[in-house]
């Protein structure tokens, strides 16, 4: 039997601690590719490589990226509904401010949360993930209270921003401490703790991240895993989480010589990238991270970009469809939509939670409790629950001397 600690609380490990749950049944995908391909019969592939072919410079286009969103969810210990369990952002959408949903208002992923949210009047849009610490649970607090609360305070502010009204930026570390911030100062939000996994793209295609914790993302470029975050944890299933503590509870724990985790937006790690038409965002919370490893989520998203035509096969490499609007914007908005980002994220969620109830394939989770403690039985997948925003990359106004001859 193994002690350690989950999310900050202590636990065992121990084979009769595993969840059995019944094979969650494989999910009805396989028509996306198909319609996802219908779609994009009359796109144009190209590749940067052909721009050294060109014979005719055209002048400079400035650049601009659009990106669409989409989420998929699953509460753990309940069955992953792939035509309901999903959401489809619309930059257009207003957002209410200043106020959190009322629970029966939120989407059905348990203690995970995440937000999706223009800034303010620009094409740039702020994302993230929250994973609600579970170990609150024992102090009689809903960990989804903090991280659900926590989400819809940050997209509020990113809605609210106006850049160029002479305030400092709005960069993912700013928009993580003022989503803190305004949970912190919510009183119906007492007690409780999340992970935190916030970025900001921008319409000249700079992507900023800060992460803490170990939600995280990976991005995927031309059929390759191009760079991806690391978790931050204190111990073994430990991360870094932000926490509002009562001082009731942190003086009887100085009381007794212990400390409650409580990490600050100041200690997220932040990173910047460079994205390109045809990227892949996808950010997570652990549900998925802790049972499918990054090949895992390129093979998917590979899979579904390539039946659907936005990367093809081509004598350089792999190339992208020139236009990837028709695959990432519905056609018909009387219909659920289908999209390239909601067909990728559907695919992920319903993936990892498979993978959680797997007891015969050892997952991530699995081979890190087999190398710090390697007397202990634990196989197969983690139940958890799973939360999971992917990002499609375009880039419009592309100068000519880019497109592929054909």
């Amino acid at each position: 039997m193994l002690s350690t600690t989950r999310n900050g609380t202590p636990f065992k490990l121990s084979a009769c601690m595993r969840r059995r749950l019944s094979p969650v049944p494989p999910l009805p995908l396989a028509p996306l590719a198909p319609l996802l391909r219908q779609q994009s019969r009359l796109v144009r592939p190209f590749s940067v490589r052909t721009a050294l072919l060109s014979q005719h410079v055209q002048p400079a286009v400035t650049r601009r990226f659009t990106y669409d969103v989409a989420a998929s969810f699953s509460a753990k210990n309940k069955r992953f509904d792939p035509t309901t369990d999903v959401f489809h952002f619309n930059p257009y959408n207003r957002i209410q401010t200043h106020k959190t949903r009322p629970k029966s208002k939120r989407p059905a992923s348990g203690q995970d949360a995440f937000f999706i949210s223009r800034v303010g009047d620009t094409n740039a849009v702020a994302f993230g993930i929250a994973d609600g610490v579970g170990g609150w649970e024992d102090s009689g607090v809903d960990p989804a209270d903090f991280s659900h609360g926590f989400c819809d305070y940050m997209a509020s502010a990113a809605y609210e921003h106006r850049p160029g009204s002479g305030g400092p930026p709005l960069t993912p570390r700013s928009l993580m401490q003022r989503g803190y911030d305004d949970v912190s100062e919510d009183r119906s939000i007492p007690a409780g703790g999340s992970t935190a996994s916030v970025a900001i793209a921008g319409e000249d295609g700079k992507l900023e991240v800060a992460n803490l914790g170990d939600s995280g993302f990976v991005h995927l470029r031309l059929n390759a895993v191009h760079s991806y975050s690391e978790p931050q944890t204190h111990a073994f299933n430990t991360p870094f989480q932000l926490s509002v503590v009562p001082a009731s509870m942190l003086a009887r724990a100085a009381m007794y010589g212990g400390a409650q985790l409580c990490d600050h937006p100041k200690d997220a790690d932040v990173t910047q990238h460079t994205l390109k038409h045809g990227d892949i965002l996808v950010f997570a919370s652990d549900g998925v991270w802790d049972n499918m490893f990054n090949q895992d989520i390129l093979r998917i998203a590979s899979r579904l970009m390539t039946s659907a035509g936005a990367w093809r096969a081509g004598e350089g490499g792999t190339l992208v469809a020139d236009n990837l609007k028709p695959l990432t914007q519905a056609e018909d908005s009387t219909q659920r939509p289908l999209t390239l980002q909601s067909a990728i994220a559907v695919e992920i969620t319903g993936a990892a939670k498979s993978a959680s109830t797997n007891q015969r394939v050892d997952g991530p989770f699995a081979k890190e409790v087999h190398k710090y403690f390697p007397q202990e039985e634990w196989h197969g997948g983690k139940v958890d629950d799973i939360c999971v925003v992917v990002v499609v990359v375009s880039e419009d106004g592309k100068p000519e001397a880019t497109k592929s001859k054909l």
